[in-house]
């Protein structure tokens, strides 16, 4: 594509996807999620997605909506607690489920990204994350259909550590606040959470962006994500519904409290 690796619209920046594609999705929760490419993906035919996220949206918004409509076979998480489809899917056995401790798995992706296939950590040592047994898949009957298998273990120093795999995907999906024609990004306060780890893991990194710049326009120091880990940008509309950037759990204070 050369260096400017602007699209036109969502819909071609994920029109390739296909049919099993893995895929790294950025966001914590609700916040900094790229919900239009999300959107973009739903209104394709193509499913069976093994989804690397730190979540799985909630059960109307982000991921959950392809949750919903049954275009996830995998999910690899850390935190999966606000989604009861999500629950349902996993316990009835439509969803296989690989739950990472969530330092491990941003390790995981930044390091997939960075070309280092595995590395050690004693996150889950002496636990079933490193004995195996977690149940991924349960079957029709209830019962563990599909279990974690034991990792590799090494003792440095005394202390027991676990092998951990570096995770690479065939695309990633992540949200900016704003980005360059070459794919240089610059995330908003929280919203960097995952996103640029995501972004690196992804063989083909597609980024939503709220403000398109030129070239030379960011300040080399401000950039969060260098555009050699980017392959497409496209900029998203504050009049966009698929972008919106929601609130996963609005809370006020009571009265009694002191609050308005």
């Amino acid at each position: 594509m050369g260096l400017d690796k602007t699209v036109d619209s969502v819909g071609e920046a994920v029109a390739d996807i296909p049919e099993g594609a893995s895929l790294a999705v950025g966001g914590f929760g609700l916040c900094g999620i790229p919900s239009a490419l999300i959107a973009a993906l739903l209104q394709r035919e193509a499913g069976g997605f093994k989804v690397v996220s730190n979540n799985c949206g909630v059960d109307d918004w982000g991921l959950g909506l392809l949750l919903r409509a049954g275009r996830i076979a995998r999910m690899t998480s850390s935190y999966v607690g606000e989604n009861k489809e999500f629950a349902r899917q996993y316990l009835s056995g439509e969803l296989e489920v690989e739950l990472v401790p969530q330092g491990t798995l941003a390790e995981r992706l930044r390091a997939g990204g960075a070309g280092i296939p595995a590395f050690y950590t004693p996150a889950g040592a002496g636990t079933q994350i490193g004995q195996g047994g977690l149940p991924w898949r349960y079957g029709a009957d209830g019962q563990v259909a599909v279990a974690s298998p034991p990792k590799e273990t090494r003792v440095f120093d005394g202390r027991e550590y676990l092998l951990e795999e570096g995770i690479r995907t065939d695309y990633a999906l992540v949200r900016a606040a704003v980005g360059d024609r070459h794919g240089n990004l610059v995330f908003r306060s929280s919203a960097r959470n995952f996103n640029p780890l995501a972004a690196m893991a992804g063989r083909v990194t597609v980024a939503e962006v709220e403000h398109l710049v030129e070239p030379g326009e960011l300040n080399p120091d401000e950039v969060h994500l260098p555009g050699v880990f980017v392959q497409r940008v496209v900029r998203v509309f504050p009049d966009d519904p698929t972008a919106t950037r929601r609130i996963e759990r609005r809370c006020v204070r009571t009265e009694q409290e002191g609050g308005a």
